[in-house]
């Protein structure tokens, strides 16, 4: 029989769907470019980021919904809406987004930077000498690279690649054979740069920019000799991004990836983008040729790539224009001692990227490759960049003659090239190199050192709730663990150990782990915090992750509420909960945090009768995280650092009425009311806090 706390799965009508609380985030990541308090080439840069994470949201999620559409699927979504009913609401909702997105380029973003110096020129503002220096640009830099391909049926429509710039040119005439087919396509090599800047002499400002598609459309007549350019379109077309690999059938992961990458570019196309001032008939027309339906048009009014403008805050040189920088800290224990291991001896070292530095941990790695007291070094890999210091000083240790075993996920999405690249360089350099267990991705963030110290073998381990990449530890928050506990290590180690081998998976004596025991685990401390409700002790879970999906942790929450618990989620993305309904979820609330970071660290609080557990993951409570992933929950045992994490990584959330998005029972978010307190904001405070 049920205790009063406990509940069956959720019903989909207490659920949000999954693909519209995506988008509600993408809506929370343009609201940063609608904000007139964020420097305004940073909110140029919110811009171009919401149209990479909704490049993504097509490639993925939406081409997912057309797969299950295609197959006649009548799978219901945990909410209960089927593929097509999915597919129409993120449709229309997405459609809005864009529009929504443009407007405020053309409206807010261009003429504020014009205010500023800043100029976007226009074709139809070009002055003659403006003029003249584009149209040498054309012929000097662009017409050598360009393929025009005439239509027809010598030349039926090119494959086109995936996110590419592309022209529809309509003609009249006829060419030098003869030939009149009315329609071209000019396809912009990805080598070109889609905004040029202009001399200043020229430009007439310090900063002047164009549209490498404004100087297409200038001088595309010049591809086409003696015919009469009646229209030029711009148009790109999203494509169906994931990678099939039958990980049952497969020998050797790594080969069949390298064949299976060059197809994303043309998997099934999922949106096309046109010019909004494109033809009824071109529309038409591309819309066929790409297999796609009139709702799986995006007209824009302005450049289709606008993600490709992400480099212009960096080539403009207005810190006035931009968030102050920052100098991540290094704690002052490193800064006392060059020797990292003695430092780790003498307590756990616990780091808050980006407010501190990620360079303990390049250093951790690299003291270790150099050190001859160390015997072995193990890691695991799942995004890591194409210059990594920490891959190159694993090659060196292999080199060097350590024993070296690195755990690499070729299929960690759209890392999977560089990743195999990493892998290969490993192999030659004699490292052992794995690629995880056929039918989880091995997403735990962990790294091995065994040294020889005093006649014995200690070992010296880094966790972690983020990547090992030196370049998004200075954009995403995150938590860092270096610790030399036995029991840990030895956890860790075990872990190792089953990745690499085989065997039974024993039972760890710190760690939680996916897909083993930290399902379990989580639900079981949210249904200790529901009985100490129920005994009318005071109980509490505040909880920090990237999304919120799976049915059994959802259910516990909503159990541990109707208990009495006190819950606070910060979520920065999709969250399935609906916080605040009465009879459900009274004692819930949930937020979300979007600002100039992005969120990424995972917390988990539970107040446990007074004795407060604190654990730091590479998990979001979803499926795949508990279930198909290899993660780790690691707890903070040190009283000290226990206060920091929850001082750092979850009251100044909770504090926040700034950058803080309060979701409610429908699903939406509004902004936290500031109500005439004090404007608080956590990540600004925890710079001035850490950071230098």
């Amino acid at each position: 029989m049920d205790t009063p706390w406990t509940m069956n799965l959720p019903s989909p009508d207490t659920l949000i769907n999954r693909e519209l609380g995506i988008l509600e985030f993408q809506r929370r990541v343009l609201a940063q470019a609608e904000d007139p308090t964020v420097p305004l080439l940073e909110r140029l840069r919110f811009l171009c980021i919401f149209s990479s994470n909704m490049d993504e949201f097509f490639e993925v999620r939406v081409a997912g919904l057309k797969e299950q559409i295609l197959a006649n699927s009548t799978q219901r979504s945990a909410d209960g809406l089927t593929p097509r009913q999915q597919y129409r609401a993120v449709s229309e909702t997405a459609h809005a987004l864009v529009a929504r997105q443009y407007e405020l380029f053309n409206r807010e973003i261009i003429p504020a930077l014009a205010q500023e110096g800043v100029h976007f020129i226009r074709r139809t503002h070009w002055n003659e000498a403006q003029a003249a220096w584009i149209r040498d640009y054309f012929f000097r830099e662009l017409m050598p690279v360009l393929t025009p391909v005439g239509l027809d049926p010598a030349h039926p429509f090119p494959r086109v690649l995936n996110k590419s710039l592309n022209f529809a040119v309509e003609l009249s005439g006829r060419d030098a054979f003869g030939r009149n087919s009315g329609a071209a396509v000019v396809q912009a090599p990805r080598a070109l740069p889609r905004v040029i800047r202009m001399p200043e002499e020229i430009a007439g400002c310090e900063y002047g920019f164009v549209f490498l598609s404004s100087i297409l459309h200038a001088h595309v007549g010049e591809l086409f000799t003696g015919m009469t350019v009646e229209g030029c379109y711009q148009f790109r077309a999203t494509r169906n991004s994931d990678l099939f690999v039958d990980e049952e059938e497969t020998k050797n992961l790594r080969q069949a990836l390298q064949g299976e990458l060059p197809q994303r570019n043309f998997g099934a196309a999922v949106r096309l983008e046109v010019a909004d001032n494109c033809s009824p008939a071109m529309a038409a027309f591309l819309l066929e040729q790409f297999e796609l339906g009139a709702d799986d048009l995006y007209q824009e009014n302005g450049p289709v790539n606008l993600v490709r403008l992400m480099q212009v805050p960096d080539w403009v040189d207005r810190p006035d224009l931009k968030f102050p920088p920052f100098v991540p800290a290094l704690p002052t224990r490193l800064g006392k001692d060059d020797d990292i291991f003695t430092q780790i001896r003498k307590g756990d070292i616990l780091l808050h990227h980006p407010f501190e530095s990620f360079q303990p941990v390049i250093d951790f790695i690299e003291r270790a490759a150099a050190d001859p007291q160390v015997l072995a070094i193990r890691q695991t890999v799942y995004r890591t960049g194409t210059d990594s210091k920490l891959m190159q000083a694993l090659i060196r240790a292999a080199q060097s003659g350590k024993e070296v075993t690195v755990v690499v996920e070729l299929l960690a999405r759209f890392d999977e090239e560089a990743n195999i690249n990493w892998a290969a360089r490993l192999e030659e350099a004699g490292a052992h190199v794995v690629y995880g267990v056929v039918g989880h991705k091995t997403h735990a963030k962990l790294a091995l050192v065994v040294r020889r110290e005093d006649g014995g073998l200690r070992r010296y381990a880094h966790l972690g709730t983020g990547n090992y990449h030196a370049r998004t530890a200075r954009l995403y928050t995150d938590f860092g663990l270096m610790t030399c506990d036995d029991t840990v290590t030895a956890d860790v180690s075990s872990l190792f150990t089953q990745i690499t081998g085989l065997g039974k998976a024993g039972k760890l004596k710190r760690l939680w782990q996916s897909p083993f025991t930290l399902h379990s685990e989580v639900v079981a401390a949210i249904n200790r915090e529901a009985e100490f409700a129920a005994a009318g002790k005071p109980a509490a879970i505040v909880a920090k992750m990237n999304a919120l999906l799976e049915p059994q942790v959802i259910a516990a929450l909503y159990a541990a509420s109707q208990a009495g618990v006190k819950i606070d989620l910060i979520v920065r993305g999709v969250c399935a909960l609906k916080p605040g309904i009465a009879g459900l979820s009274d004692n819930i609330r949930v937020r979300s945090i979007v600002g100039r970071f992005l969120e990424h660290t995972r917390i988990f609080y539970f107040r446990n009768g007074g004795d407060e557990q604190v654990y730091l993951s590479s998990a979001d409570w979803m499926d795949r995280n508990f279930f198909r992933r290899i993660e780790t929950g690691f707890p903070i045992l040190n009283p000290k650092l226990k206060k920091r994490v929850i001082a750092e990584g979850l009251k100044p959330y909770l504090r926040d009425n700034v950058q803080a998005w309060e979701m409610q029972p429908d699903g939406s978010y509004r902004r936290r009311a500031k109500r005439g307190a004090k404007a608080f904001c956590a990540q600004t405070t925890l710079l001035a806090l850490l950071a230098r």
